[in-house]
């Protein structure tokens, strides 16, 4: 039977921080493998050290997380840094953990970390589904590479953060910590498995097709107008609204959103920066000649959808629930400010008891039904393990 612990720490002291988030976890038999997610004030190679000492043989992953973490114990965060850990145990259960600093292009390093990931977890098959991280920027491309080597498997995972969007992101494992590379865990395990991915917004009947895109993540036309312009006729949004990183903020209620061919997920596209010449960076990558639609939410809506989502979740996997890992867009947070203890409340609620890990991203991927593995930003990727 898989079961699961979590564990947290504000002390300001990287290592104490450590022990006191593993004292709580200890207790999990058969530990395959632990999620860490941790602020980035700390030395993260004390913190995986001590961890790592604490919990010998188990394998770690994970990355930064934007200001906090929230577990059954509430929102946790502190000025000198947080540090989170989830340890999960099943001797029915195999994991392959491994992560490197980006060697050749994304692609190639994806590949690279796949294939190593399969030795380690000494199998030749592709796992049930997989767990990534990487750093904002090439996620896309990374996950190709993972699956040129084990096939369109189903994923979950999130892209690492810092708490002032100022590139300070790590991501790791217990062998390794780095800002630019890939870190995943295979799972093999015949215990059931449940993604729910979703942005909870609302669409808008405000459509227009992508006329132009330049390298992948900056919009520059759509309907064959700068992008910005169109964005402010859809929204009103004034020109101060959307200058530089203030369309970061606005646009946390009135992203934007593509679907997949089938509608089956709206993959949201979070604007990041208007731009002199009119056209937007966007936080994921995006296609010419593909329809883009405004999509509306307030933050009362945000802080609902984290309740409703896992609700969700726990009807999709159909059994009794093990533990939770929920990736919680860090854009969503910043939207949500102060009231963040509102979606700690919800959380707790629709857990019902059951042990879970809320990291805050910047970028968080999933997939829905028969859909493609897909990564998005401002969205929610909530999975459940069955027992």
């Amino acid at each position: 039977m898989l079961k699961a612990q979590t564990g947290t720490s504000t002390n300001g002291n990287a290592a104490l921080a450590a022990k006191e988030a593993v004292q709580k976890v200890k207790e999990v038999e058969n530990a395959k493998m632990a999620f860490v997610y941790s602020g980035v004030q700390y030395d993260q190679k004390a913190l995986l050290d001590a961890i790592a000492a604490g919990l010998p043989g188990v394998p770690l992953v994970g990355n930064t997380s934007f200001t906090g973490v929230i577990t059954q114990e509430g929102f946790v965060s502190g000025d000198e840094g947080f540090v989170g850990v989830m340890a999960m145990g099943d001797e029915d259960m195999t994991v392959g953990v491994y992560g490197m600093a980006k060697e050749g292009t994304a692609r190639e390093t994806g590949k690279k970390v796949a294939q190593e990931a399969l030795k380690r977890a000494g199998k030749t098959t592709a796992p049930d589904y997989f767990y990534m991280t990487a750093p904002p920027g090439e996620e896309e491309l990374y996950l190709k590479g993972i699956t040129e080597v084990i096939g369109r498997v189903p994923f979950f995972g999130g892209s690492a953060a810092d708490n002032a969007i100022a590139g300070e992101w790590l991501l790791y494992t217990d062998e390794m910590v780095t800002a630019d590379g890939v870190a995943v865990a295979f799972f093999y395990t015949g215990k059931g498995f449940a993604n729910e991915y979703t942005g909870a917004y609302e669409e808008t009947d405000k459509v227009g097709i992508i006329t132009k895109v330049v390298d992948n993540r900056t919009l520059a036309e759509i309907d064959g107008v700068p992008a910005l312009k169109k964005y402010q006729e859809w929204t009103g949004a004034s020109d101060e609204d959307v200058a530089g990183g203030n369309l970061l903020a606005y646009a946390i209620t009135a992203p934007l959103g593509v679907k997949d061919p089938l509608g089956d997920v709206v993959a949201i596209r979070h604007p990041m920066n208007g731009n002199d010449d009119g056209s937007m960076a966007i936080g994921n990558n995006l296609a010419e000649h593909t329809a883009v639609i405004l999509m509306e939410g307030s933050v009362d809506e945000l802080i609902q959808s984290t309740g409703e989502t896992l609700d969700a979740l726990k009807a999709k996997l159909g059994e009794g629930p093990a533990a939770f890992h929920l990736v919680h867009c860090g854009g969503r947070r910043a939207g949500i400010g102060d009231r963040i203890d509102e979606v700690a409340k919800a959380l707790k609620e629709a857990s019902g008891g059951v042990p879970f890990m809320t990291e805050f991203t910047f970028g968080e991927y999933g997939y829905e039904d028969d859909s493609k593995n897909t990564c998005g930003g401002l969205m929610l990727s909530f999975t459940a393990f069955g027992k």
